[in-house]
């Protein structure tokens, strides 16, 4: 197979290793990189070293942050008693922005999934429960994603987290089975928070 002269092959090579980025993609990322100014070049790659250097996992609820805590966590404002469990970063920001939600995050840092191997002990969890009486929390919504290892890892930890008196809901429906929180409107993610169920 024809491959390109060597930086920019290696270029293509570790663009096709990024997630949802395949070989054509990469290409085409690839040459979109050699046609910018070397000032723009520059730009982007120091902003992947300078990413890579500052950025560090909130101690608390594990968001990205710069600091010790993230700034959801550092806020005064936000209510301490409820504490929203999501699969990844992002999806704190597709929460965000329904301005539904007043309370604190946990984040997993995946969802239970045992054809990939990722069983509880992979995620956050462990973090969770000490979080619940060191913080007084009285209630858990656990929003993951609407699929099977979303809906696995709800159910895994509405029975961890219902012994212990807490009141745990589950995001209702308006969002799609099989899709992500990320990509999910404004108008169908607030239902989903304002609409949330027991589980």
């Amino acid at each position: 197979m024809a491959s390109y002269e060597g930086s920019v092959q290696r270029l293509i090579d570790e663009l096709g290793r990024l997630p949802g980025i395949g070989p054509k993609s990469a290409q085409r990322i690839a040459f979109h990189v050699l046609k910018l100014s070397k000032e723009d070049a520059h730009r982007l790659a120091d902003v992947i070293v300078e990413v890579k250097a500052k950025v560090i996992w909130c101690k608390r609820c594990f968001n990205i942050a710069e600091t010790e805590l993230c700034s959801y966590c550092s806020d005064e404002r936000r209510d301490n008693h409820v504490v929203c469990v999501v699969e990844e970063p992002r999806d704190i920001v597709a929460i965000e922005r329904t301005a539904e939600y007043r309370g604190r995050y946990h984040v997993l840092q995946g969802a239970i999934s045992p054809i990939e191997g990722i069983g509880p002990e992979q995620l956050r969890v462990r973090e969770l429960i000490g979080r619940i009486s060191a913080e007084g929390i009285t209630e858990v919504i656990v929003a993951t994603n609407p699929n099977i290892e979303g809906e696995a890892t709800a159910m895994y930890l509405a029975n961890l987290l219902k012994p212990a008196g807490l009141t745990v809901s589950r995001i209702a429906s308006g969002l799609p089975v099989g899709g992500d929180l990320e990509y999910a409107d404004e108008v169908t993610l607030g239902r989903a928070m304002s609409g949330r169920r027991e589980i």
